[in-house]
Order: structure tokens, then C-alpha cells, then sequence
């Protein structure tokens, strides 16, 4: 699906024109429409989604934001590219917070929170479409999370997910993640049912830890091919 399909998808809905065009924009990123590196013409998005360039430009700072496009004097917004260094960073930062979320959230998580997660790891499990995996991987956290009622916490968090999406897609096709991340998430949601904190924040330090790593070691393999 190219951006101009995206772009039909989100016009019709009912939100403010800079979030529809910076949602067609972010999935277009994430999906590897829009390449790492590749610049972002205001004037082209701004006719593919018939509009001035105000709410482009709008959407281009919202996306900085999100770690996903850069702005350089001479080149204009440019789609971002993580180094290795970069994804092991976040890696760092998403354990230090995320565990610091389960961790608060654990004595509040209710039965309904449980079915739910269990419910979206059942969805995840016959799901083959990745851009879909990788939605259910975000309710999944989400759902684990939100107990711990800090809403600015989680916000940082997201954003680290949204910034590291698209590598999670590209771990889920070539590098045989699935399965495994499944059976992560399942120990994880266990821990939590037993309100077993330090085991839950032990699971999911792990979850990220090797995921940053395995990303780590192929994006150093990629820049020396």
C-alpha cells in the first residue's frame, strides 16, 4: 500500500487534518513505504493529501517528535534512521520505564485486565498480517501497563514503541520472533496473575533486553554488507 492509498484511508475520518496526515505519514514509515534517509516533500504530501502545506508541516513536527523524521537545513524533513547504538539506547530506556510500569501496575490489574490480555495474545497467536502483530504487541504492553495509572509515563513509553516499530516488523518477518515473543509475553501475563512483581519486572527486562540485542546485532550486520 503506498502513501496516496494511506492517505484515502484517514481523510474521510473524523479528526483534525494535521493527526490524519501525520497517522497516513507514520504508517507509511513504519510499513517501509517511506524509506530511512528518504526526504519528505511538504509540497508533493501536501497535494497527494489536497491540502496546504500548513498542516503538512504541522504533521512533519509531530512526527519529529516521535523520533520518526528529522529536519536538516539544506534537505528539509527526512525520514529518521536508528543506528545500532540508537535502538540499543531505547532498548535501555523502555526496560528502565516499562518495568517501572508493570511494577505499579501489578496491584491494580484487574480480572478484566488479565482477560484482556490474555484475549489479545489469543488474537496474536493465528494472526499473520505484521502490521496487525505488531498492534497487538502495543495492546498487549498497554493493557499490562495502564493499571499503574501514570499516563505521562505511558505516553514516553508509546512513543519509544512508535519510534521502534517499524525494526520490531522487520525482527517479526526475517528474524523468526513470533513464536518466541509469544511465549515471553505468556510467562510475563502469568507473573502477573500471580501478582508476582519481581518476576514480572524479571520476564520483562529479559523480553526487552534480547530484543534490543538481536536487533542490535542484525542492524550491524546490515551496515556491513
Amino acid at each position: 500500500m503506498g502513501l496516496s492509498e494511506l492517505a484515502a484511508n484517514v481523510l474521510p475520518q473524523q479528526r483534525s487534518t494535521p493527526d490524519l496526515i501525520a497517522d497516513a505519514l507514520r504508517e507509511a514509515i513504519i510499513q517501509g513505504v517511506l524509506q530511512p534517509g528518504e526526504s519528505l516533500r511538504q509540497d508533493e504530501i501536501a497535494k497527494q493529501f489536497g491540502v496546504s502545506r500548513i498542516p503538512v508541516r504541522e504533521a512533519l513536527r509531530q512526527l519529529e517528535v516521535e523520533g520518526l523524521v528529522n529536519f536538516y537545513a539544506n534537505r528539509g524533513a527526512v525520514v529518521s534512521a536508528l543506528s545500532p547504538a540508537e535502538v540499543e539506547e531505547i532498548g535501555e530506556i523502555r526496560v528502565a520505564l516499562e518495568t517501572t510500569a508493570i511494577k505499579l501496575a501489578i496491584p491494580n490489574l484487574t480480572e478484566f485486565d488479565l482477560e484482556k490480555a490474555q484475549s489479545i495474545l489469543d488474537a496474536a497467536l493465528t494472526e499473520t498480517d505484521v502490521a496487525r502483530l505488531g498492534e497487538l504487541n502495543w495492546e498487549f504492553h498497554t493493557t499490562l501497563y495502564s493499571p499503574a495509572n501514570r499516563p505521562r509515563l505511558l505516553g514516553i513509553i508509546k512513543n519509544l514503541h512508535i519510534n521502534i516499530e517499524r525494526y520490531v516488523r522487520l525482527q517479526m518477518t526475517k528474524m523468526n520472533y513470533v513464536e518466541r515473543s509469544h511465549k515471553e509475553h505468556e510467562q510475563i501475563l502469568n507473573a502477573c496473575r500471580q501478582k508476582d512483581t519481581s518476576t514480572a519486572v524479571r520476564l520483562l527486562k529479559r523480553h526487552i533486553d534480547k530484543a534490543a540485542k538481536e536487533l542490535v546485532k542484525y542492524l550491524v550486520l546490515v551496515e556491513k554488507t
